[in-house]
C-alpha cells in the first residue's frame, strides 16, 4: 500500500457532512477528470492550468513529485469535490515560500471546505518547514477572500490589470500571505 493512502482525514463540515481529505494518488486520475468536468468555464476560468485537457491532468499524475507538489484531494464518498495543492522550491530565495492553490466544487463552497483543506495545508507546511505561505487570486473573487482570511491569510499586495478574465478585460489581483511560524505560535 502506497504510504500517502495511509494519510487520508475525515473532516465535517458546516452543515455536519464528512469528508475525506487525502494526497491525491495514481488512482485518482479519472475522478479529478470528473470533478473538472463539472465545472463551468466561468470557475475554470481563474485556475492556472487548463485542466479540461486531459493531457495536462495526464502530466500531473505522470510527474507527482510529493516534495514538489502536495496535492491534496477532498472526497464526498467517491466523489472528488475539492483540490488543493502546496507548491515549493528545493532550492533558492523561494525555499522558505510555499504556493497554495484551491478549487472547491460549488455544491460545497461556504460549507467550510475550503477553510479546511487550507487548514491541512498550513499543518503540512509546518510539517515541511516552510516560513510563509502565499495565495494570489483575481480581487473579484470575494469567496475565496473571505476564505484565505478565515484561514488567517492577510493581503499584502494589490496588482491592478495582472489578470485577464475570459472576456479580455483586466482584472486586480490580490497577493495574500499567512505566516507559519506565527500561525503555530512559534514567534
Amino acid at each position: 500500500m502506497n504510504k500517502m493512502e495511509n494519510l487520508k482525514k475525515t473532516g465535517k463540515l458546516k452543515d455536519g457532512s464528512q469528508v475525506v481529505l487525502r494526497p491525491m494518488l495514481k488512482k485518482d486520475r479519472v475522478a479529478l477528470g470528473d470533478f473538472f468536468g463539472r465545472l463551468t468555464p466561468a470557475e475554470l476560468q481563474f485556475l492556472r492550468n487548463d485542466v479540461t485537457d486531459p493531457k495536462v491532468l495526464d502530466e500531473w499524475f505522470d510527474d507527482l513529485d510529493y516534495d514538489r507538489v502536495f496535492p491534496l484531494l477532498a472526497f464526498k464518498d467517491d466523489e472528488v469535490v475539492a483540490n488543493a495543492s502546496l507548491h515549493r522550491v528545493a532550492r533558492g530565495w523561494r525555499q522558505h515560500l510555499g504556493t497554495v492553490r484551491i478549487v472547491v466544487d460549488p455544491r460545497y463552497q461556504e460549507k467550510g471546505l475550503g477553510t479546511l483543506m487550507i487548514n491541512e495545508l498550513i499543518d503540512l507546511a509546518q510539517e515541511f518547514g516552510l516560513e510563509k505561505l502565499m495565495v494570489e487570486f483575481p480581487l473579484i473573487a470575494t469567496g475565496a477572500l473571505v476564505m484565505f482570511k478565515n484561514a488567517g491569510f492577510s493581503p499584502r499586495a494589490v496588482i491592478e490589470g495582472l489578470m485577464k478574465n475570459r472576456e479580455g478585460e483586466n482584472l486586480d489581483v490580490v497577493i495574500m500571505v499567512l505566516d507559519v511560524l506565527a500561525y503555530a505560535g512559534k514567534i
